[in-house]
This record gives structure tokens, sequence and C-alpha cells, in this order.
């Protein structure tokens, strides 16, 4: 049983495919203030980074209250709907039976609120996988989050940090995790390429079919008990 490995998976382009909820939920704030709508051939770029960095990238501007106003109409929106329109990604459910069968230990770490995290796991019925469910907010980067997650012992040095977005990967790097880019997400092959992860997996399947490599990437990292 591998009770000592733990796996950390981001949430939205990882575990589940959000981009309708989101497309709506972006664009019920943005319009309810007077921005023009953003168009579904734009929506992919906006799953996986934080919702503070997602506006101020949309309508070109930081400013704090703008910001605020943005976010909470989005919120609105997604906690009455928006977090129900998520679909599994096919095979994940079969992946991480496997994985828990085998006595990894797992958790999530997502940019998404964790109230929504938490309402969306359970919905899909995969909640008891995980052993806990970071969540960010406004202000709050994935790189602190992983941060606190090792400061407070909650998860080891050696443990493996899986997303589909460069984000996922430079905040693994920035902590000495293992960084596992997987191509079924939003981020292209471009994109997280350029962030060199350790590792880049095609399919869910992949999960358990390399899980021998990552395995040895974490006793190595074990063993150095850097």
């Amino acid at each position: 049983m591998l009770t000592d490995r733990f796996f950390i998976f981001d949430l939205d382009g990882t575990l589940s495919d959000p981009a309708v909820g989101i497309e709506r939920s972006l664009n019920h704030a943005l319009q309810s203030l007077g921005y023009p709508p953003v168009s579904h051939e734009r929506i992919g770029r906006y799953i996986g980074p934080p919702l503070d960095n997602i506006f101020a990238d949309i309508i070109g501007t930081e400013d704090p209250e703008s910001i605020a106003a943005l976010v909470a109409g989005y919120r609105e929106c997604y906690a009455e709907l928006g977090y129900l329109e998520n679909r599994l990604y096919p095979g994940i459910p079969k992946a991480l039976g496997q994985l828990s069968e085998r006595g990894l230990r797992m958790g999530i770490c997502t940019s998404k609120r964790r109230d929504f995290a938490e309402r969306i796991l359970e919905n899909f019925g995969i909640r008891h996988y995980f052993r806990f469910v970071s969540g960010g907010d406004v202000g709050v980067q994935k790189e602190q989050q992983l941060a606190a997650l090792l400061f407070s012992g909650e998860i080891p040095h050696f443990a493996a940090m899986f997303g589909d977005r460069d984000v996922d990967v430079h905040a693994a790097k920035a902590n000495g995790l293992l960084s596992v880019a997987v191509l079924w997400g939003y981020g292209s092959r471009e994109e997280l390429a350029a962030a060199c992860p350790d590792m880049l997996l095609n399919r869910p399947a992949d999960l358990v079919l390399h899980l021998p490599d990552m395995l040895e990437y974490t006793r190595i990292k074990k063993s150095q008990n850097v």
C-alpha cells in the first residue's frame, strides 16, 4: 500500500470540465455591470487562473472596486447554477478509484473558492477520495496554497501536483513538488511544455499507467529528505 504518497489535483480542467458554468457566470457578472460579454471562443483562456486575474485581463484594469464587484456578480451566478454545470472528464472516476485502491492519499488544490469546490466534488460523488480541499480566493495564488499545505504538514515535500495550466506547474515547482501537467484540460501543449513540467500526461488513464514513474520520482524525493 502506498499510504505515504500524496497526489494533489487541480479541479477545473483537470478532474472536470467547467466551461459552461464559467462562461455563464463570467458573462452574467460582466453584463450586469455594463461590460460586453466574453465570446465562447475566448472562455478557455479563463479556466484555471484566479478570478481577480481573469477579470483584470478582461476589463483591462486592476481597480479593486471594479474587480470586487465583478467577482461578487460571478459568484452570485455560480452559486445558483454554475457549479452544477460541470462534467467529469471520461476516465477520471475510474482512475481515482484505482489510485485510492492502491492506498494513495489525495487532495485538491484549486483556485476556486473552497465551498464551491466541495459542492462540485459532492455532486459528482468523488469527495470521499480526497483528504482535504484547498480553495482559493481573491489575492491568493496557488503557489501560496501549496506552501501553506507544506508548512502545516498536510502534504509531504515529495508530493505530486497535477494540473492543466502553466500556473499549476509553476506552483508545484516553486514548492519543490513533482509537477505533472495534463493535456485533456485547457492548457495547450505549447503552454505546458514552456512551463517545463516533470511529466506530461495525455489522457486520464495515464494517471494509472504512468504511476510507477511518478512513484519512483517521489521515492527519490523522499530519500533526499529535502
